[in-house]
């Protein structure tokens, strides 16, 4: 069988029924599944709603059973709950990308056809070909796109790889975007080009990050204009001015000690969403899914998924404002690290934020942090207060995964063995654990990812 012809057999199956519950993850990746599930279900003619959930556990499971809906489609999340989702009786499509535990008639998973879910699809990638089975949805390619960027498929390689490449051609088939090589430094729609380099995180540029001053003089060193009727953005460069201030950020980077690896972060494949007005939040594919995380991460959910659903009025504005709000939490967690520093165990290295970081976002600030901690053969592990216990995020990268590193299986067996739960990929995993078991749950984790990289 083929992805194709499995996600036919689950459209059939939705085709059978005339509403349907859309539950889905609060992250750009989870907005962007529910988002292509909602468009698609809407132009089927099938009644839905939507529910977003930080983590699907047995207590939401169980809340979603008892409310006995006709037809539950689950998008990016349910494959860690398999067996769960069965044994409830819940009628079900799974759509999702992770790694499946457990077996399901109705599972639309890449890794049950030998494709990497972590690098080469997305969740909205894999409801994108669940939503072509249902009909004539081509054109939501787009927001495929940006759930794969927003869960960072593009990094690895510098590119989208494997069948986020054939959603992407897809895409520039239909008109809807297009892909090209250019700075991938964040705000190149909307941001003044000091603004780019002042909020760089990678890389993280020594002397000019977190300093306006700073980026407005290297700016004026390089002989960049900054001005034109108003303060002028990336995307109102000429292309020989572009070409000139990359080669002397590259400079810059080597000449203060930036990894050549980080320095060949500065470019690479950006994707542009044509339907979308230039100097916009949402014409950037990149821009558009921090936009996103910056609404469901903040218990928004419903904003960013309006936001993808075509609303560019009120619910718009409040996302822009969501927005900064992120943006600047962001950087108040970044110095929060700097601040506190990292504790390293033999097998990995941790910090605890404790209430100062919202668990929503401790993930991406710890695989942010990686710019500027020293030790890259260790992969970062962060605490975060949350209700009822603790969030647990981590970060690896690929050096480590080649080594025998995979996140998704250490950070689960660890946190079932204190009495938790989680999962996720190689590279990237997460988990709430009891208040009281990190000690216990860092011993354990730094023996497992220890055999792991051994065996490896």
């Amino acid at each position: 069988m083929t992805l194709q012809s499995a996600a036919a057999q689950c459209a059939d199956h939705i085709k059978k029924h005339e509403s349907a519950l859309v539950v889905s993850h609060i992250d750009a990746d989870g907005l962007t599944s529910a988002a292509i599930m909602g468009k698609a279900l809407e132009r089927a003619g099938i009644e839905y709603g939507t529910r977003f959930v930080k983590q699907l556990d047995m207590n939401a499971l169980t809340e979603i059973a008892d409310q006995n809906p006709e037809l539950v489609i689950f998008t990016d999340l349910g494959s860690g709950m398999l067996d769960a989702i069965s044994s409830l009786k819940i009628n079900a499509v799974i759509s999702d990308h992770h790694p499946p535990q457990g077996s399901h008639d109705r599972n639309l998973n890449p890794h049950l056809f030998g494709i990497n879910g972590a690098t080469e699809i997305s969740g909205a990638g894999m409801t994108f070909f669940l939503a072509s089975a249902l009909g004539s949805n081509m054109d939501l390619a787009d927001l495929a796109i940006v759930g794969a960027v927003g869960d960072l498929q593009h990094v690895k390689h510098g590119q989208l790889v494997g069948t986020n490449r054939l959603i992407l051609e897809e895409g520039a088939r239909s008109s809807v975007l297009r892909y090209e090589k250019d700075l991938l430094l964040f705000g190149k729609q909307t941001r003044p080009i000091f603004k780019l380099l002042q909020y760089s995180s990678d890389p993280y540029l020594p002397g000019i990050t977190g300093s306006e001053d700073a980026s407005i003089e290297f700016l004026k060193r390089t002989g960049i204009r900054l001005h034109g009727e108003k303060w002028r953005r990336w995307i109102d460069l000429e292309p020989g001015e572009k070409q000139h201030l990359v080669s002397a950020l590259m400079q810059y980077c080597l000449s203060t000690g930036v990894k050549a690896s980080s320095v060949q972060r500065l470019v690479g494949e950006v994707y542009t969403l044509l339907r979308e007005r230039e100097g916009t939040e949402v014409r950037d594919a990149s821009e558009y899914s921090t936009l996103l995380n910056a609404t469901a991460r903040y218990d928004h959910a419903d904003i960013g998924l309006a936001v993808c659903m075509g609303d560019r009025g009120k619910n718009f504005e409040e996302a822009c404002d969501l927005l900064d709000e992120h943006r600047k939490n962001l950087v108040e967690g970044l110095n929060l690290i700097k601040e506190l520093g990292v504790m390293k165990m033999e097998n990995l290295q941790y910090f605890d934020s404790g209430n100062r970081i919202k668990e929503t976002i401790v993930g991406i600030v710890a695989g942010m942090s990686a710019t500027f901690i020293n030790n890259k053969n260790l992969p970062i592990i962060a605490f975060a207060d949350s209700d009822g216990g603790v969030k647990v995020s981590s970060r690896g990268n690929y050096d480590l995964i080649r080594k025998g590193l995979n996140l998704g299986k250490a950070i689960s067996e660890a946190a079932k063995e204190v009495g938790g739960a989680g999962g996720g990929h190689d590279i990237a995993a997460g988990a709430y654990i009891p208040g009281g078991a990190k000690t216990e749950f860092l011993k354990i984790l730094n023996l497992k990812i220890g055999e792991q990289l051994k065996s490896g």
